[in-house]
């Protein structure tokens, strides 16, 4: 599986994305070709090798030539940025999902200041450069193909920035909007960090946050912001590579908190509660506090997205007053249920594999204790029996996968 990882560590700007997928290896040629009428009389596209913080990377330009062009507007309607994708030479497809963005763009900025969306103008991404941003990120990731895309959690920067609406706090409005759901945080100097086109393009085609899957690296490709900060490079790094489309991989939110104050018959249905909201795990540890106090360590392990809902039964259900959050990667194995059949009668076998390969199989210890209550027999030994009817291949002949949840 081909797979697309990119680590915003520096935040994303339309201008920092396109530069880091042109390092990757997108032909600048074949991006002006697909440009077409959006790099108008006047104006081109080039790429400039740069350093920022000692990294090397890719600063994508979109530049006037002499004075052509000098009063080229910022400002532009929905209607009229689309005519400008539906002039270039992208595919169909490309020239719809970038119709689709700005569509997208245009009703966060409409809810953000409460206008029609028809009479939204476009500040930020109605300039010329920005609409090339995105018609060029959409022509790059067409060209990339990638099966899977991957972003880390976005550092959106900090303190406030100037806009076609006066000083705003980082991250701007707009751009808060569009990060709604998505992992962000904020380290570095001040600066914004997250532009909107950079937040609408990763929102659209990353179909995960969190940390850096396990994967065979190809190539990396570092695209450039136009700051260089001391201190940091300002630099999106885009990794390229195979996942083994076998290995189920993904990012889970790990929550944590501890409690000595609570009623101890409270922790039964908080568990249910969490399960029955989509947690992936819940577990206790009994632990020791300040001042010698015996307590509880709750670690609930569930999906980025859920990390609200079930902050919001801890809260509730629980005395804790804090949380603690971690994005961890894990590795989940192919699972698959079948049936064998014992003396005893049907057994369930969960079959558990890697890469194609058996790592593990154990019988349905439900099963297991049914039998064992209905044959008069113990439970040890219903277990060995079936383990045995499994290894001689005594399977019935259909069996039906066994998604994993934990």
């Amino acid at each position: 599986m081909k797979l697309l990882y990119l680590d915003c560590f520096s935040g994303v700007s339309g201008d920092m994305l396109l530069g880091a997928l042109l390092d990757l290896g997108v032909p600048l040629e074949d991006l002006r070709r697909a440009l077409g009428w959006l790099a108008v009389e006047g104006h081109q596209v080039d790429v400039d090798r740069v350093a920022r913080g000692g990294i090397a990377a890719a600063k994508f330009r979109f530049v006037q030539r002499g004075h052509a062009r000098a009063q080229e507007r910022n400002h532009r309607t929905l209607a009229e940025t689309i005519d400008l994708i539906e002039r270039s030479a992208l595919s169909p497809g490309a020239r719809a999902r970038a119709v689709g963005l700005l569509r997208r763009l245009a009703e966060v900025e409409a809810s953000v200041h409460q206008v029609p969306v028809e009479q939204v103008h476009l500040h930020e991404v109605g300039a010329l450069d920005s609409i090339v941003d995105i018609a060029g990120a959409v022509f790059a990731f067409e060209w990339l193909a990638p099966e899977r895309i991957v972003a880390s959690a976005l550092n959106v920067g900090r303190g406030s920035v100037r806009t076609a609406h006066g000083m705003l706090p980082v991250p701007a409005p707009a751009t808060a909007k569009l990060l709604e759901g998505v992992p962000i945080y904020s380290n570095g100097p001040e600066m914004e960090m997250v532009t909107p086109t950079g937040a609408l393009l990763v929102t659209a085609y990353a179909q995960q946050f969190g940390p850096l899957p396990a994967m065979r690296l190809a190539r990396i490709g570092c695209g450039a912001g136009d700051r260089d900060p001391a201190g940091r490079p300002n630099v999106l790094r885009a990794m390229l590579g195979e996942a083994d489309a076998e290995t189920s991989v993904e990012a889970v939110l790990v929550v944590q908190c501890e409690i000595d104050d609570m009623n101890p018959q409270i922790f039964g249905p908080l568990m249910d509660q969490l399960l029955a909201a989509g947690a992936l795990d819940v577990y206790y540890a009994p632990i020791q506090m300040k001042k010698n106090r015996p307590a509880t360590l709750v670690t609930v392990i569930g999906r980025p997205a859920d990390r609200e809902v079930l902050a919001g039964i801890l809260f509730r259900e629980t005395t804790t007053l804090g949380l603690r959050y971690q994005e961890m990667t894990r590795e989940r194995l192919d699972r698959e249920s079948i049936v064998v059949d014992t003396p005893l009668g049907p057994v369930r076998v969960k079959v558990a594999r890697r890469q194609g390969r058996v790592v593990n199989a154990a019988p349905e210890f439900d099963d297991c204790v049914r039998l064992a209550r209905e044959r008069q027999v113990s439970i040890k030994d219903v277990q060995a029996i079936a383990m045995k009817a499994y290894l001689e291949g005594k399977c019935q002949a259909s069996s039906s996968p066994r998604p994993s949840t934990t």
